[in-house]
């Protein structure tokens, strides 16, 4: 994430919200986090609870130490530090305001020189640099983004000679919450620093700043701060289980709540960012839908989209004539509800297209729709679309 030291609740990004989130919602309800990127700046009871481990190796360190030594020895160096200049918009130009440099986190995970890190990190930027462990600074650029799951992928030519140091994927699926976890990022454009903590919560759902929801955050108590965004979160054997993104806090610094895009996503995002350099995603066609209690009202399809052509109806357009005039007049009543898709029951719009999203472009959903008092099943068959 970048980083800041703004008074508000923030994720790693390129502006500020002035916006304060009580934490009980979260309890319940999706969040909806900040960017955080720098601007270059009793008793008895006790008794009952297993003791910590003291214990003592020929090396002088615990285990618990010697975990955090050994992940840390392995990742630094393929953690970099990214710096950005994004240019003013045309009002901040009129006011001679400067451009506005940043900073965030990156993790190496091709010896090629692609890097994985936040889309936030790089949104609007004009110049792109990354530090490397050795000290040298190269250009990057973008390869690919994906602002829905807060993605890029970014391309530095190695040095000449040299090897560069990559990290592992590992496998979100297979996390726990109390299991042990580790940041390496650049808080405060302090380079390659660790925090450490345990998975905190999983499942909770986040809000980006493209406005759509991450399913499936992971949720921690290490400590992530304005600079860390894009950068690793590890697991004991020092493989890669999410990417840094954002933090639940009043005073803008952690708070011991943070949050990471699960790794699983990233390993289904990334090749297309590489191949594509956009994330090719199947298209059911329709554009918009309005939640009611009865399930999804179609309200416009795109027009010989897949669900236009599979037969899906929107709203009809009604001209009556009274007197002089010709009346126009929109009939939402015989508009299809969706109110399932593969049996699935759809509850949101969300709900819809995140479904929509795990399947591939060519393959066929059945709709289950409300149509004059009864449900009946339409197979559409997915499009592709390249629209973020």
């Amino acid at each position: 994430m970048r980083s800041t030291n703004s008074n508000m609740l923030q994720i790693a990004g390129s502006f500020w919200l002035a916006a304060l989130i009580v934490a009980l919602p979260f309890l319940t309800a999706p969040v909806s986090a900040q960017p955080i990127r720098s601007k270059s700046a009793t008793a008895g009871m006790l008794g009952k609870l297993p003791a910590a481990s003291t214990s003592v190796g020929l090396n002088g360190l615990t285990p618990d130490e010697a975990v955090n030594v050994r992940v840390y020895r392995a990742a630094n160096k393929a953690v970099v530090n990214i710096t950005t200049v994004t240019s003013p918009s045309p009002e901040e130009v009129f006011f001679n305001v400067l451009p506005k440099e940043g900073t965030g986190s990156g993790a190496i995970i091709d010896p090629a020189g692609y890097i994985l890190t936040n889309n936030h990190v790089v949104d609007g930027a004009r110049n792109l640099r990354v530090t490397l462990a050795d000290g040298s600074n190269q250009a990057a650029q973008v390869i690919g983004t994906d602002p829905p799951n807060d993605l890029a992928v970014l391309k530095i030519d190695p040095p000449a000679g040299s090897k560069l140091v990559t990290i592992p994927l590992g496998d979100s699926s297979k996390l726990e919450v109390g299991r042990r976890v580790l940041a390496i990022g650049n808080p405060f454009g302090l380079e390659r620093t660790l925090t450490c903590g345990i998975v905190s919560s999983i499942g909770r759902t986040l809000r980006t700043e493209s406005g759509r929801l991450i399913k499936g955050i992971v949720q921690t108590d290490a400590a992530i701060n304005p600079g860390n965004s894009g950068g690793p979160l590890l697991d004991s054997s020092g493989k890669m289980i999410g990417v840094n993104t954002a933090i639940l806090s009043r005073s803008g610094q952690s708070a011991g709540i943070g949050f990471a895009i699960p790794i699983n996503i990233v390993k289904r995002i990334v090749p297309e960012l590489i191949k594509h350099h956009h994330v090719i995603r199947p298209d059911l066609g329709v554009q918009m839908v309005q939640q009611t209690d009865l399930g999804l009202r179609v309200v416009r399809l795109e027009p010989d989209g897949p669900a236009a052509q599979a037969g899906l109806s929107g709203p009809k357009l009604v001209s009556y004539r009274q007197g002089p005039f010709t009346i126009n007049q929109v009939d939402n009543s015989v508009a299809d509800v969706i109110v399932g898709i593969d049996n699935v029951k759809t509850l949101s719009p969300d709900d819809l297209l995140s479904y929509v999203e795990g399947k591939k472009a060519g393959q066929t959903v059945t709709l289950s729709v409300l149509r004059q008092g009864r449900v009946v099943k339409i197979p559409v068959k997915l499009s592709a679309s390249d629209q973020q």
